[in-house]
């Protein structure tokens, strides 16, 4: 697991646009797997610039976003198909047909889960997946407790996670408490993961995901067993690793550039 510490929440997102600039660059035809929320949208907001200025195409690419609320449809303000659409599809060349999400709006979400995690698979599986962490340790809609070989499937969501979206929604009774995801096993075969954590809330969670047992209490980690794992971290969501000044010493090219 590679843990790169960056002084501010600007250059740690930048260094993750870099590494999905990178990736196409090398392989147009990329299976990219994409994430939504709060974080991510500084991301998508320089992805979005190298377009264009003419640094990157997505045009080849493929992509499958991690997640669906249950009975959301794509036009619903609060889905990820319209978050998708409104900080990323429609600023940058992604084909539409090549761009997908779970139908959180199918007739049955349990035959849609088997679907999507088929469409997955018929695609080659993910070549890079990009990863939020939730502050109970999730990572896609993967609650504690979650198995850690599972594949799409639907999660019930907590309490704490419904919280944490509630500010997307009018009250946190419109908040649905269903989810299809993709699994811990799907997000384990992709070729490579990039995952991004801001601010002081996500320390300890960020802790234990990178220094802690491996254990369902805590999904993000198992990003410990994937062979090629990159964390972007700033200052703050670094402050409780145990082995900061190791992490730093291993790549103090990220502390040079952001002085």
């Amino acid at each position: 697991m590679k843990v790169l510490i960056h002084q501010t929440q600007a250059t740690a997102a930048d260094c993750v646009a870099g590494l999905f600039a990178d990736r196409l660059a090398r392989q147009p035809e990329t299976v990219l797997g994409l994430a939504t929320g709060g974080t991510m949208e500084a991301v998508y907001d320089r992805l979005i610039a190298r377009f264009e200025a003419g640094e990157m195409s997505m045009a080849q690419a493929q992509s499958f976003n991690l997640d669906e609320y249950v009975g959301l449809s794509p036009d619903h303000p609060c889905s990820y198909w319209h978050y998708m659409r409104e900080k990323l599809f429609n600023h940058v060349d992604m084909r539409p047909e090549f761009s997908f999400l779970p139908k959180g709006d199918a007739q049955d979400a349990e035959v849609e889960a088997t679907r999507y995690e088929a469409a997955i698979l018929k695609a080659g599986d993910i070549d890079l997946q990009l990863l939020g962490l939730g502050a109970n340790g999730h990572i896609g809609f993967n609650e504690p407790t979650s198995s850690l070989s599972s594949q799409t499937r639907i999660k019930t969501l907590t309490r704490s996670t419904r919280e944490a979206n509630m500010r997307y929604f009018d009250t946190f009774e419109d908040v649905p408490r269903l989810a299809i995801t993709m699994g811990i096993g799907t997000i384990m075969r992709s070729d490579e993961i990039v995952l991004l954590a801001f601010g002081a809330g996500k320390a300890n969670v960020v802790a234990k995901m990178i220094e802690g047992p491996i254990s369902a209490a805590c999904p993000a980690s198992i990003l410990q067993m994937h062979r090629k794992v990159t964390v972007v971290l700033d200052e703050a969501a670094a402050s409780a690793l145990a082995l900061r000044a190791y992490y730093e010493e291993v790549h103090p090219e990220v502390r040079a550039a952001t002085i």
